[in-house]
């Protein structure tokens, strides 16, 4: 099992790197798929080996990713893995410095078009391949009625039962298990 590890991002250009959609779809796929090189990930995400090679880089400078030299089979091969399972960042972290709060924010809206995106990728799937996940896939919503202490109480309790999850030891069943995408926001709001 690999142990869970969360990288908070305090610095606007690591912020800025980590912001841009390819570098996003990046890490997730470095996530979801463990080390990979330049060309395996440029396959998975379509896009040119020169492309997914420079955002790499930016990535690596960034200290989000990191080389696997150990997976290389010769001197010109390049696996790379991420530093950390998760990354965090708070804009109140970025409020100091205007430049810096504009990142932040870009990168909350960024952050939340990904998520959302994702999701609609899913309902956009044909139907072939929705039929096999049939009353498995779910949403929710509610309004409740919070202090910011009891949201905050809410996010652990949400964060503790998506890492047992995320943690747990995979059964060696001899069942198929996807990537599933999860994501939660709690945010105040009015009607």
């Amino acid at each position: 099992m690999e142990e869970r590890s969360v990288r908070q991002i305090t610095d606007s250009k690591v912020l800025a790197a980590l912001a841009h959609p390819l570098r996003r779809r990046l890490m997730d796929a470095l996530k979801v798929d463990g080390p990979s090189t330049a060309s395996m990930l440029a396959e998975r995400t379509g896009q040119a080996v020169a492309n997914v090679s420079h955002h790499l880089r930016v990535l690596g400078a960034g200290e989000l990713i990191e080389e696997a030299p150990e997976l290389a089979r010769d001197r010109r091969e390049r696996w790379w893995r991420l530093t950390s399972t998760q990354v965090r960042w708070a804009t109140s972290d970025f409020g100091d410095d205007p430049a810096s709060a504009a990142i932040a924010s870009a990168a909350e809206s960024l952050n939340l078009d990904h998520h959302v995106n994702l999701v609609r990728a899913w309902y956009a799937a044909d139907e072939e391949e929705r039929a096999a996940w049939r009353g498995a896939p779910f949403a929710t919503s509610d309004w409740l009625r919070l202090t910011p202490d009891e949201l905050a109480q809410l996010e652990r309790q949400v964060l503790a039962i998506v890492q047992q999850w995320s943690d747990r030891e995979v059964p060696d069943d001899g069942q198929r298990r996807d990537p599933v995408f999860f994501f939660a926001f709690g945010v105040p709001g009015r009607p």
